[in-house]
């Protein structure tokens, strides 16, 4: 008897997942977490899962070229995401590493190790195993073209160069942090560049992806434009409360 006919056997259900790609410091992180608290939805956020690898990288000795030993420690990524009201808590081998994994050094590090294709491979499958039920939230630079291209809704989130480098200026001196705006703005157009010239999952927009420049917008007005933009996705409607 085929699966059509059979009551005893449940349609398999697809959970539902949103991406927001965009560059280094375009907001697309908090974005994501407080879609994901608004929509009950778990959270993937690929570009930590990059920092935790290029920080555990530092921590066992292994340099950012060294690609066969970063395939086998992404591999073997002992990493926790825990959506603290919105805000995001990272975990690495049961450490919470979430300030250490912000600092310039390790996300520059971090832009190193993702332009690798083994690394990416390794890490491909750890990334699908965070879509599940009710639905996912993925932000990165390539989760609407390579890691979801079935995503329901796919978010390409932009600002200019200037604006990015102020708003990390910004942070870091609010956590305490030594900054050089000029040495921020010269670093956000060195990864950019390397991010959208890479070989391997090069930094673009989906096809089908929805662009929004957040430029001259606060958190609050992109958050609720891309609420508004998941509410009018007819596939996401029964996933949505």
């Amino acid at each position: 008897m085929s699966a059509e006919l059979d009551p005893m056997i449940k349609p398999t259900i697809t959970p539902p997942v949103i991406t927001i790609d965009g560059p280094s410091g375009s907001g697309k992180g908090t974005i994501a977490h407080r879609l994901a608290l608004a929509l009950g939805f778990h959270v993937l956020d690929s570009g930590a899962l990059y920092r935790l690898l290029a920080l555990a990288a530092q921590q066992h000795g292994i340099q950012t070229h060294n690609e066969a030993a970063l395939e086998v420690l992404a591999a073997h990524l002992d990493v926790q995401f825990q959506n603290n009201h919105g805000e995001a808590m990272l975990i690495l081998e049961g450490e919470d590493v979430t300030e250490s994994i912000r600092t310039e050094e390790i996300g520059a590090a971090a832009s190193k190790v993702a332009a690798l294709a083994r690394v990416r491979t390794a890490l491909l499958q750890r990334q699908h195993a965070f879509r599940e039920m009710p639905g996912l939230v993925a932000d990165g630079r390539d989760m609407g073209t390579v890691v979801f291209p079935d995503a329901c809704l796919k978010i390409f989130l932009t600002a200019s160069a200037d604006a990015r480098a102020e708003r990390r200026y910004k942070q870091l001196l609010e956590k305490g942090f030594d900054a050089s705006l000029a040495a921020i703005l010269d670093d956000i157009r060195a990864r950019d560049l390397r991010d959208s010239q890479r070989a391997v999952a090069p930094l673009k927009p989906a096809t089908d992806a929805i662009v929004l420049d957040s430029t001259a917008l606060g958190i609050e007005a992109v958050l609720q434009t891309v609420i508004a933009a998941a509410k009018q996705r007819r596939s996401l409607h029964s996933f949505l409360a």
